[in-house]
């Protein structure tokens, strides 16, 4: 009896035990499936806080570089004040008026002047180059480029001088046909960057007549290699004039080359002859096309448009009187247009029945003809329907959905393919796929900051998309680690720009700063950034990275100042005037570059004076002339009533206390 109890027992709990494993078993898959939805949902998210890392920090460069560029284009406000006003201050230089404002002054330069005198010596181990130009030539640039050797300035200025000849003979509008067999390759900015350059020849090949491409502006600037760039790109438009198209960008200008690198390459590289190529390529930028139109449907430019663009305007604009952005049409009165013929050797004949002041403006643009062109190299497309201020740069216009249409209707086109900004993925499609932005400078703003592309079309086909990104050691490493280094060249920018306006911030924050606690909320700190510094970002997300806050969410505003300021080159000098010496830096540069008529690199005490007091006046900073005759006798190093005024700014420096990123613990 015992025996079989036991043994129904035994056999009760074996049962229980199997049900017990197969209810393990069972659940096993469940808890495998749970944890990999836990894991999966945990990296989605940190992902999206990478991601939005990411985004906080390329707005930050977008920002800035948009702030840069409205900076710039102010200045073509300030020359229109500096010529009335300087020329009534220094009337024995007018050769200035000429620097500024005179368009036709090296149009009938001999080439032999310029290339005839250069000699290339027989030591020179790099490519040489054999007029008329064939795609050998091309081959022998790229691979000369890709060993880092420089083309000797023989060659630049030939390739310069054959550039201009052949661009003036072409109009402001390239028409072009495709066909089903015949696809045609456009590529955005590539802003100096020769390994993307070469990367888009890799993947989609040479330039030749069956494989035609448009490089849609801005190929100069920023990148360490916008020399190499034009000149692989002139030598193959010279190769193959009507299979390789090359239109304007807001950055063909030399002013703007002033500001964003390229003069100082050129300057660089070619330390004997750089001056020389300068006053070749200035007038080289004005002969490039306006734009191109691609089987009568398709037109593409560097910028975008405006309600008011006229594209029959535009066909007829002598385009070559578009010389820089920064200098708007105006009118000159005859003592200033006597001044400029007296400067001007060789060309003071005066058209019959007209006099100097007339014959002066009819070598300008009208200020219609000139707002078209801005609109042009300038606009950026919105969502927002209208035509509106581009407030970001400072030139041209946001143009909306409709405005988009309006003009395509009235011009019977398709489709607008622009470039002029920078994209994550490399292009963007807007306005009902009407517009498309193409950029193809990958990393633009830092390793791994974003793609690069170019489009393949052809007749009746949809646009092609074709990414990429030149890859480096950063490139391969951890997306933590490359967001972490975009977040920290960001905010070291971020803290410049902050430095920059120190004095302005704080009376700001100590105007909300009550109880003079030193402490504000961030509502408060939020708003007073953004009111100073008009940079239109998300402070309350990026304040934990610029400034202390206290458990009871209040902001020590002059915490963001800890960790960073400006190196005073002479303990003379107050911060005041430094902190606005600083702020101005490039504008001061580019005037002052403008001022040195002979290329010295100098310019007199009384030079530096005058226009000091005009920026002071018209820039509405606040320093008075004591201040400014002590800068002037202080920078005279070597007291010969003379400055160099490059160096100076030279030894104006910001110093960060940390200079490398911290790593990240994600």
């Amino acid at each position: 009896m015992c025996r079989a109890l036991e043994s129904r027992q035994a056999a009760v709990s074996s049962n229980r035990s199997e049900h017990a494993d197969r209810s393990q078993a069972q659940s096993r898959p469940m808890l495998a499936l749970k944890a990999a939805l836990v894991i999966q949902n945990w990296y989605r998210r940190y992902r999206a806080r990478l991601r939005a890392r990411q985004h906080y920090a390329l707005a930050i460069f977008q920002s800035i570089e948009y702030a840069d560029e409205q900076g710039q284009m102010q200045l073509s406000n300030f020359f229109s004040f500096m010529l009335e006003n300087y020329t009534k201050t220094c009337k024995e230089d007018s050769a200035l008026v000429s620097r500024l404002f005179e368009n036709t002054m090296r149009e009938n330069k001999d080439r032999q002047d310029y290339v005839g005198l250069i000699e290339v010596p027989e030591s020179y181990d790099g490519p040489r180059l054999h007029f008329p130009l064939t795609f050998t030539d091309i081959d022998l640039l790229l691979r000369a480029f890709k060993q880092q050797q420089i083309l000797h300035a023989h060659y630049v200025l030939e390739v310069l001088f054959e550039a201009r000849k052949v661009l003036k003979q072409m109009p402001n509008f390239t028409r072009i046909k495709t066909s089903p067999s015949k696809e045609i390759t456009i590529c955005g900015d590539i802003h100096g960057k020769l390994d993307d350059l070469l990367l888009i020849f890799y993947k989609n090949g040479l330039p030749s007549e069956n494989n035609p491409y448009v490089f849609n502006g801005d190929f100069v600037d920023r990148g360490n290699n916008s020399m190499e760039i034009l000149m692989i790109l002139l030598v193959s438009f010279l190769v193959y004039p009507t299979d390789l198209h090359l239109n304007r960008g807001n950055h063909e200008d030399f002013m703007m080359n002033l500001r964003y690198g390229f003069t100082k390459e050129i300057l660089h590289k070619y330390k004997l002859h750089g001056r020389k190529i300068l006053q070749i390529l200035e007038e080289v930028y004005t002969w490039l096309p306006i734009g191109t139109i691609i089987d009568n449907e398709i037109l593409v430019i560097h910028g975008g448009i405006s309600e008011s663009t006229d594209l029959n305007t535009l066909h007829k604009i002598q385009r070559n009187k578009m010389r820089s952005v920064l200098m708007p049409p105006m009118s000159i009165n005859e003592e200033q247009a006597f001044d400029l013929r007296r400067n001007k050797a060789g060309s003071s004949t005066v058209l019959p029945g007209k006099t100097e002041s007339e014959k002066f403006s009819s070598e300008q643009l009208t200020k219609h003809e000139w707002e078209q062109i801005i609109d042009v190299l300038w606009s950026d497309p919105r969502g927002r329907k209208g035509c509106y201020p581009n407030t970001s740069r400072g030139g041209g216009c946001y143009f909306g959905p409709d405005v988009t249409s309006k003009i395509l209707s009235k011009n019977q086109l398709k489709m607008i393919i622009r470039s002029h900004e920078c994209k994550p993925d490399g292009y963007e499609i807007c306005h009902d796929g009407k517009v498309i932005t193409v950029f193809s400078a990958s990393n633009y703003y830092e390793e791994g900051s974003n793609r690069g592309a170019y489009i393949r079309l052809s007749y009746g086909s949809t646009p092609q998309f074709f990414q990429y990104q030149v890859t480096s050691t950063s490139c391969l490493n951890p997306l933590h680690q490359r967001v972490s280094a975009m977040e920290f060249s960001a905010f070291k920018i971020l803290k410049e720009r902050m430095l920059s306006r120190k004095t302005d911030l704080i009376n700001a924050f100590q105007l909300r700063d009550y109880s003079r606690s030193g402490r504000i909320s961030l509502a408060q700190w939020a708003f007073s950034m953004e009111s100073i510094l008009g940079l239109n970002l998300p402070w309350r997300s990026l304040s934990s990275h610029l400034v202390n806050i206290d458990h009871d969410g209040n902001v020590d505003y002059m915490s963001s100042f800890d960790d960073i300021h400006i190196e005073k080159p002479l303990k003379e000098i107050k911060s005041s005037l430094i902190e606005t010496l600083y702020r101005y830096r490039s504008d001061l540069k580019i005037i002052f570059n403008v001022i040195d008529t002979d290329h010295s690199g100098l310019i007199s005490m009384d030079e530096f004076r005058t226009m000091w007091k005009l920026f002071n006046t018209h820039y509405n900073v606040h320093i008075d002339d004591s201040q400014i005759d002590e800068l002037a006798c202080t920078m005279d190093f070597n007291k010969d009533g003379s400055i160099d005024f490059n160096e100076f700014l030279k030894a104006f420096y910001v110093v960060h206390k940390y200079e490398k990123p911290e790593k990240s613990s994600n």
